[in-house]
């Protein structure tokens, strides 16, 4: 299992890689212009994060348009069909169902936290559309449409709203909330936040590389 999600974060990494940074430069140079153009107050910490956000999308179009294509499975329109193929803990288990709630896992969080959406079929609905776009394009170049998979990637997107909004967030948050009472008021200042955000950030890219 280590072996395969290292591999696939390898391939992930080889075909995402040009896309990425070209759409990463074009949204900072966009983002910086309209910040400077109509003085808005420029907040890096936020920024990072929406850039995340947008490789993320750019890297879950390239999961679910290009791996794994194959012509011998058939289009499913049968709920739990597929789900319940797989031995429970298998490799086919880990990959397709756990794997697809992961896969949604992370949009269920960005979605709640843009929208700030405290209403739960807000971040259900639009994961629900994203999820059945997918699947209906996905029948469109080759692949095949599951149903099944829409279950998993509305779990796993109202997992991602549950952390947001449910006990864990709210525990993440008191955390959060509990240190930086604690700490002097030097070192709330935005600036030093920002310089924190660019080092996890790049830990973060240098820690993917590495895998």
């Amino acid at each position: 299992m280590k072996n395969y999600l290292s591999s696939t974060l390898h391939d992930l990494i080889y075909n995402t890689l040009p896309m990425i940074v070209i759409t990463v430069i074009v949204c900072i140079l966009l983002r910086v212009i309209y910040l400077i153009k109509n003085e808005v107050h420029f907040t890096l910490y936020r920024e990072l994060f929406m850039l995340t956000f947008i490789i993320y999308i750019l890297s879950l179009f390239q999961i679910v348009t290009i791996q794994d294509t194959v012509s011998w499975s058939t289009n499913n329109f049968i709920p739990f069909k597929e789900i319940t193929r797989y031995d429970l803990w298998s490799h086919g288990f880990f990959k397709n169902v756990i794997g697809n709630i992961c896969l949604f896992l992370p949009f269920g969080y960005f979605i709640s936290y843009i929208l700030k959406s405290k209403k739960f079929y807000e971040p259900l609905f639009i994961t629900f559309v994203c999820s059945l776009s997918i699947e209906l394009v996905q029948m469109m170049i080759g692949r095949v449409f599951d149903v099944d998979d829409i279950i998993l990637n509305v779990i796993g997107g109202m997992l991602g709203y549950c952390f947001y909004n449910g006990m864990l967030g709210y525990c993440f948050y008191k955390l959060f909330y509990f240190i930086g009472s604690k700490i002097p008021k030097v070192l709330k200042n935005e600036y030093l936040l920002d310089a924190i955000s660019i080092i996890l950030f790049s830990l973060v890219i240098y820690i993917i590389f590495l895998i």
